[in-house]
């Protein structure tokens, strides 16, 4: 357990340290600008682009490793539920703690060396887990997690909004989707390393197991650092303004009702991807062993993928003959590569068809969305309570297959609630951008609630998805109030 030092460290960054953050005088234009250009060429944006998805991917697979993580270290340390998920507590109070120094850093420093610096930390916190598995202690890898996370709350900051200036503004959320496809491509990656390499089938579990992955990825960090160090990529323009009117997050609607958004997506999301293994585990009719539970977790985050290159199809300018072609496209796709990779690896090929039925219904709430932002969002939030139901209430091939579906409907709430968070703020779009990637921190509280809920006897791990369920209805909302608020 840790010690008293490290007790009261942890106590400063997640109680005092929050307590001040939430008083932050939002009246200080410490990221406030009248101006925003990107002074770049057509060729130049693309090619910066193409660098940003490079990011996303990473901090995909990074966080998705954290789904590894927490059955491995639960049984490790031999951990109650609600302990092994301080693991995603940690890594995504980061985020709350993080977002506006993070704000600063950037104003200082810039896009490009906020990148470099977010770079740097993520390499550090994943080189923490060497010493990390050498003492053995719990405390030393929550420590590494906050340090990695640090880093990628930093990248978050600078590369949303720099994603969503390299084009027309009425097509960002298109860009986002697909960059978030790339984060996703990463997600559904790390569940698959994760499981070969840190994962085992047997009683003896090892810590050490953890070393390799994550040494290899933090020298593969600091190259990158120093390649974008590097690189000559546009620089946004920024002026500091001039109006004297103090930043009031309640003159906004739009903005705070997204933040509380962005805390119940990010928060169910992983509570999902978090609690999936040990669901899996227990289910009797599946009788799976822990490294197969782990790599199931592949088609959740890639679901997540396949949504989210559909959203980005869906929410473009193209004309609706080439918006269903490729729609129909991407799930073709994915089903294929599904299919060798299970026949390739000895898996049940039947596991094949049940990605396709969860994504033709995928594709069918795409069709009620109509491409509206709003709308989509409503949709697919609904989608996901009702699979959360029928993961509560059945057991088998039904239960896995609702319980991984979840991942196609979260692909475009991400990108859909931050585009309509940041909506008509002008000078203050990167106040707001802070603003949301600060209530990041709902992955911080929503997993370690449901793991409290796991623990009590009567509820346990499958009625504990209640609590991601409730998460879910409050994007119903959001996405019915954006909608009336668009239309006023």
């Amino acid at each position: 357990m840790p010690s008293s030092e490290i007790k009261i460290f942890f106590f400063y960054i997640l109680i005092y340290f929050p307590i001040k953050c939430l008083t932050f005088p939002f009246n200080k234009p410490f990221l406030v600008f009248n101006n925003v250009t990107m002074q770049t060429t057509p060729s130049s944006a693309k090619f910066s682009f193409i660098i940003l998805t490079v990011l996303f991917f990473l901090w995909g697979l990074l966080t998705s490793l954290n789904d590894i993580l927490v059955p491995h270290l639960k049984a490790v340390f031999d951990l109650k539920h609600w302990q092994a998920q301080l693991i995603q507590f940690f890594f995504f109070g980061a985020y709350f703690l993080m977002s506006i120094p993070a704000g600063y850093l950037i104003k200082k420093m810039g896009y490009k060396g906020g990148i470099v610096l977010g770079l740097t930390l993520m390499g550090f916190g994943c080189l923490t887990f060497y010493p990390a598995s050498i003492v053995q202690e719990y405390s030393v890898f929550l420590l590494g997690l906050f340090i990695l996370a640090s880093g990628i709350t930093i990248l978050q900051v600078a590369a949303n909004p720099y994603v969503a200036v390299l084009g027309p503004e009425n097509t960002a959320a298109s860009r986002l989707n697909l960059a978030q496809g790339f984060n996703s491509l990463g997600h559904t990656i790390a569940p698959l390393l994760g499981a070969l390499l840190i994962l085992q089938n047997t009683d003896k579990v090892d810590v050490s197991t953890v070393r390799l992955p994550y040494v290899v990825m933090s020298i593969i960090l600091f190259i990158i650092a120093f390649i974008f160090s590097r690189l000559s990529l546009p620089s946004i323009q920024v002026e500091e303004s001039d109006n004297k009117k103090d930043f009031s997050i309640w003159q906004y609607p739009q903005l705070y009702l997204g933040a509380i958004a962005i805390f119940c997506y990010v928060g169910s999301e992983i509570a999902v991807g978090s609690f999936m293994v040990e669901y899996l585990k227990q289910d009797s009719l599946l009788n799976l062993e822990m490294k197969t539970a782990g790599s199931y977790v592949a088609f959740y985050w890639g679901g997540a993928m396949v949504g989210r290159f559909m959203g980005a199809v869906s929410l473009s300018k193209q004309g609706d003959k080439n918006k269903l072609g490729l729609m129909i496209l991407f799930p073709l796709i994915a089903f294929g590569v599904s299919w060798i990779a299970s026949t390739s690896y000895g898996a049940d090929p039947m596991l094949s068809f049940g990605f396709l039925a969860v994504m033709m219904l995928n594709f069918v709430a795409f069709q009620f969305g109509k491409g509206i932002p709003s709308r989509l969002l409503s949709v697919f939030a609904l989608m996901n309570i009702i699979l959360l139901v029928v993961t509560m209430n059945t057991q088998g091939q039904v239960a896995l297959w609702s319980i991984l579906g979840i991942g196609l409907f979260n692909s475009i709430m991400w990108s859909n609630i931050f585009t309509l968070a940041i909506e008509k703020l002008g000078a203050y779009t990167s106040v707001g951008s802070s603003v949301l990637i600060m209530m990041i921190a709902g992955g911080a509280i929503i997993p370690p609630l449901q793991g409290l809920f796991a623990d009590i006897p009567s509820v346990g791990v499958k009625y504990s998805f209640l609590i991601p369920a409730i998460a879910y209805a409050y994007l119903v909302f959001y996405g019915i109030r954006m909608k009336k608020l668009g239309e006023n």
